[in-house]
Formats: structure tokens, sequence, C-alpha cells
């Protein structure tokens, strides 16, 4: 399909406080106990004078479907939503997440586009074809290229996903998501566009904004020099690091701190391994080395480990580590980064749309308030969402977009060109 650019020209919004922005962003939050009874989109829509140019709606997959409805109401804005978590937060929140958080963007002179799909008789690749190809038309620019793609599956198949979008897009239009998530890894995570929603599918937004964005995808952990080669992997089993069984390498390296002794049958690891996933180098950037993280999830039988994204023979392993204060301060770090790589004061940023990994946020769920902390320092008085996740989707260096684990990713969005 042949792929273009539309020229745009600027249109200004009318409001007093943005007269001079072309790009206007806010958010709202809804805590638990309030779930269902918020106007305030209905009065965002009533002060802005019509409805945002895009929702991007983030809850805790408990969340009865009448409140988020209610909450949400019928604004006829391109919606995309998912489920997060333990739920979301915004620059409001304070010391835990709340059930529902929204980040509507207004751009008179942007395009955008969201559509739904299931993988009920298709296969993930081809659901996301669809689905990508039926948002560029919702957008009005169907065979054109977006800026930025918006993502959020249901856990298994993301980098079945990502070729699907980038089969429509191409390979050179960033990519930034996180997959569903609920409070357990029991399975109810869902995505919706307000139209179609799934337990198995995913929805992606194609955006045409018309000002500048700028981003960073990073991680909060260290390299411990440990490195292996993998010898025999099949998707997400890992099956062998030079020659031996994968969970004997593993555990060599992290202790039994993270293994048991024994290899078990689909043994839960999630929790023991977060603080001690794999890397894969994806380059050097001022002197720092950067790494693409695989969660080990499950430890079967034979030797095998169960991971949240696929791995591929021949790709060389690197043991990292985390720590508790490294997670919770990364936030506000890749923040800053995504501010800085536009090199933009943060007065000219109109609003951030974040996604922190849900093992992470497990892990230090007590330490939401220095999360935030860092984020809003970064982010000084700046409208910004984050979403907690399952998985985490971006554009690494060197341009290619990639599905990881453990992740932290930031999209920042420019008032006026």
């Amino acid at each position: 399909m042949a792929i273009s650019r539309r020229p745009r020209r600027m249109v200004r919004l009318s409001g007093a406080n943005w007269a001079n922005d072309t790009v206007h962003i806010e958010t709202f939050l809804i805590p638990a106990t309030d779930a269902g009874t918020d106007t305030q989109l209905s009065d965002m829509i009533d002060r802005m004078g019509g409805a945002p140019s895009l929702i991007a709606c983030h809850h805790d997959a408990t969340m009865p479907r009448d409140a988020i409805a209610s909450a949400l109401g019928n604004s006829g804005a391109p919606l995309h939503r998912a489920t997060s978590c333990k739920g979301s937060v915004t620059e409001d929140a304070e010391t835990t997440p709340a059930a529902m958080t929204a980040f509507c963007i207004w751009d008179s002179d942007g395009d955008y586009g969201t559509a739904a799909a299931g993988f009920d008789g298709t296969t993930p690749r081809d659901a996301a074809e669809a689905a990508t190809r039926r948002a560029l038309q919702i957008a009005d620019r169907a065979g054109e290229k977006p800026d930025l793609v918006f993502i959020s599956a249901t856990p298994g198949d993301e980098e079945a996903i990502l070729a699907g979008i980038m089969a429509v897009v191409g390979s050179d239009v960033p990519i930034f998501g996180g997959t569903a998530a609920d409070n357990d890894v029991s399975g109810q995570w869902e995505v919706s566009d307000g139209e179609t929603t799934t337990g198995a599918g995913l929805v992606v937004s194609v955006l045409f904004p018309s000002t500048p964005v700028h981003f960073a995808y990073h991680n909060g952990y260290a390299p411990s020099g440990q490195t292996g080669t993998i010898t025999r992997a099949e998707g997400r089993t890992l099956h062998e690091i030079d020659g031996r069984p994968a969970a004997d390498i593993y555990r060599d390296w992290t202790g039994s701190d993270v293994l048991p002794a024994d290899n078990g049958d689909g043994q839960n690891i999630l929790a023991a391994a977060t603080m001690a996933p794999l890397g894969r180098y994806i380059g050097s950037q001022d002197g720092v080395d950067n790494y693409l993280l695989v969660h080990p999830a499950h430890l079967n039988a034979d030797g095998s480990l169960q991971l949240f994204a696929e791995v591929e023979e021949g790709e060389v392993l690197t043991q990292m580590t985390g720590t508790r204060d490294a997670l919770s301060d990364r936030a506000g770090r890749v923040a800053a980064q995504a501010v800085a790589v536009g090199r933009l004061d943060p007065k000219d940023v109109a609003g951030a749309y974040m996604i922190y990994c849900g093992g992470c946020l497990l892990a230090v769920e007590d330490r939401v308030g220095t999360i935030l902390d860092g984020v809003k320092s970064a982010l000084p008085g700046i409208p910004f969402q984050t979403a907690f996740t399952f998985g985490e989707q971006g554009c690494v260096m060197g341009g290619e977009n990639r599905h990881g684990n453990l992740m932290i990713s930031c999209v920042v969005f420019t008032k006026t060109n």
C-alpha cells in the first residue's frame, strides 16, 4: 500500500488559556470511591467547545463497565481503552493508582483514529493489520503514514501484532504502548475502542498530531556482567543457554532466591524474577549501554524457561539486576529524557503519555508517591497519564519497534511547532 504524508495548515484553539497553542491536553482521574459518578469529561468538552481529538483511557480491570461508560459518556471522540494493573495515575494522583484515568487531546489541525479487533477467527497479525487500516480510515488518512501509533494488546502475541501494524504503516513509524493488564495475572484484562471490547485482541490508535512529538523507551536495571548465548529457543520458550538447560544457567546467575532448587512443571516465577530479568543489548548512548528486557515467567520441568517475550537462537542474553530505588526513580528520568530529546523547555510541553511496567509496580507498590514525584519534577505542571502494563512496546535506538518487559516509556506532545 502506498504511504504518504499530507501537508498541514495551522489552526489555533480558541480557549483563553491556550489561545497561542495548537495542541491542548487535559487529564482526569477517578478514585475507586467515585467510580461512575464523574462529570469531568463533559465539563472539559463544554469548556473546550467540542469533543477531544483522542481519549486514551486506562483503568483497573475490576472496574464495572457501567461505571466506565458513565465516566466516558458519549463524546464521539476516538477512544483507546485498556485495563491497567491496579488502575492508573495522572499528575493529580498522590500515593496510589486511581480506578480510572483518561488522557484527552484537543488538536484542531491533527487527525486521529482508533480501532479494536479481536482474535476470533483470525491471527493476531491479521487482526492488527485490519485494526490499523480501520483506524486510518476513521482518521480520514487511509493510505497515509502516521507520525505515531499507540497500541494496547492483550498478553501473548505482541510481536505478531507489531508486525501487523508495520505491514500497514511501514517500519519507520514509531509504535508505543503497553499490554493490557489486570491485578493478578488471572486474565481479566481487556481492550476496547468503545464499540468492540475484547479480552483477546488489540486496540490501535493512529496519530497525526499537528505539532512534534518526542519519546524515550528505557528500563531501570543494570547489567550484572553475566552473559550467555541462546543455543535453543522457540518463540517464548527459552530451552538452552550455552548448550545447557536455561534454568541451570539462570540459577547459576541468580542463586536460589529466584529459582527453586528443583525444576517444577510450570512454576510461576514472575514475582521472584522481577528484580532479575534477562537483557538483550540494543546499543549505547552517551556511554551507557541500553538493554531490551525479557521477564522469565515460568520454570518448566524440562529446565526450560517460559518468557513474556520472544527470543531467538544466537542472541546474547545478559543477566540484569534491579533495585527498588532504581525502579522508583527511573520513571522521572525517562520523562526528563523525552523532554531532553526534543530540546524542549517543559513549558513547551502540552502533555505526556507514559507506560510503566505492571510487574515493576507490584514490586514497588508502596513507592507510587516516589514515582509520581519524579515524573512531576520532570514535567512540572504538565498533564500526564501513566498506565501499568504487562508488556511494553516502544521504539529502540536505531528506530526499530520492539516488544519488551519491565520497561518504561514516555511520549511528550508539544503545544506548538
